[in-house]
């Protein structure tokens, strides 16, 4: 496995991440407990060393489920990347952020907690609390990263603006927002600015929720069929653009899945994709991407496959959609 460092400040990480959400159910249906172990052990042992979780996946369960996976490892071994301010309520219930300097230090306590280790390698809002200055929340993170509870400091879905008021205040290792050939925005004002100050971006959604990975079908009974893209009228649109990618892949000698994650690679030595895998076999899948390479012609090919802004429905439902800082 390759690395890449996450920014000019950042860490040294594998050149792809593991994402540990859909191992706590969420959109994506129930997940098997053993099989989710069993899939974080023969991620760390092909040499991915970034873990990306949240307090809020599975109300905790997440990270108890990594602490139990990640039991007689060294901790040197792997970097945990940990989302919080998500607030929920009992059942599907979304709240508000919470990204009050107190309630900072109160989620990372519980995480450190949960996840059974002494620091956190990247600390990182959810999404941006528009109740609370962006200096006062990376502030309190700063206050932790000084009391050696974190390491790094890390952003998620937040726009060119907020990146360079949190970096004004301690430097930012990477910024984490979906991006695919499906999602695109970040190209236009987040990218730019990243490479500016030297932040790197980690990837995630690089499946599109599954939908571009080559193996989801419209017949699905799936609880993403709720989301836009996935709508009746969106989503055989977005599958006919699979199809596209597929015959992409078939002429390249990979899976889409495969071809999709390696576009997002192929994007600059300063991304790193995340891949939601749940079992070993996805996994299995998903790590050949990194050892693909993407020529010039194989690149005009996807763009023309997909070109930029073709996929319809909006990556998240309309109430989640103004918390993000890019569309």
């Amino acid at each position: 496995m390759r690395t890449r460092r996450l920014g000019s400040t950042g860490p040294v990480v594998s050149a792809m991440g593991l994402g540990a959400m859909a191992m706590s159910g969420g959109p994506y249906g129930e997940a098997d407990p053993d099989e989710s172990v069993a899939t974080v052990h023969a991620a760390l042992d092909a040499g991915v060393t970034l873990i990306d979780t949240a307090d809020f996946y599975g109300m905790g369960h997440n990270e108890l489920l990594l602490n139990e996976a990640l039991q007689g490892r060294n901790r040197d071994d792997y970097l945990l990347s940990v989302k919080f301010g998500q607030m929920r309520g009992p059942g599907p219930v979304f709240g508000p952020q919470d990204g009050r300097p107190e309630a900072v230090k109160n989620f990372l306590a519980y995480s450190l907690t949960r996840l059974g280790v002494d620091h956190v390698d990247i600390y990182r809002p959810a999404r941006l609390d528009p109740a609370v200055p962006i200096e006062e929340t990376v502030g309190a993170i700063k206050e932790m990263v000084e009391a050696g509870f974190v390491r790094h400091i890390g952003l998620s879905e937040v726009g060119a603006a907020t990146i360079r008021r949190a970096h004004a205040v301690h430097p930012i290792a990477d910024v984490q927002i979906e991006y695919s050939v499906l999602s695109r925005a970040v190209e236009a004002e987040v990218l730019p600015a990243l490479r500016e100050l030297g932040i790197g971006l980690t990837a995630y959604g690089v499946l599109g929720r599954g939908l571009i990975s080559g193996h989801w079908n419209a017949g699905r009974n799936d609880p993403r069929v709720r989301s836009p893209r996935f709508a009746p009228g969106n989503v055989e649109h977005n599958l006919a653009l699979v199809e596209e990618l597929r015959r992409v892949a078939d002429g390249k000698g990979c899976t889409v899945a495969q071809l999709v994650i390696a576009w997002v690679a192929a994007q600059g030595e300063d991304i790193v994709p995340l891949v939601g895998a749940r079992t070993r076999t996805r996994l299995a899948e998903a790590l050949p991407a990194m050892d693909l390479t993407l020529t010039p012609d194989d690149l005009a090919a996807i763009e023309k496959a997909v070109p930029k802004g073709a996929a319809r429905g909006d990556r998240y439902p309309s109430a989640f959609m103004s918390a993000l800082g890019v569309g």
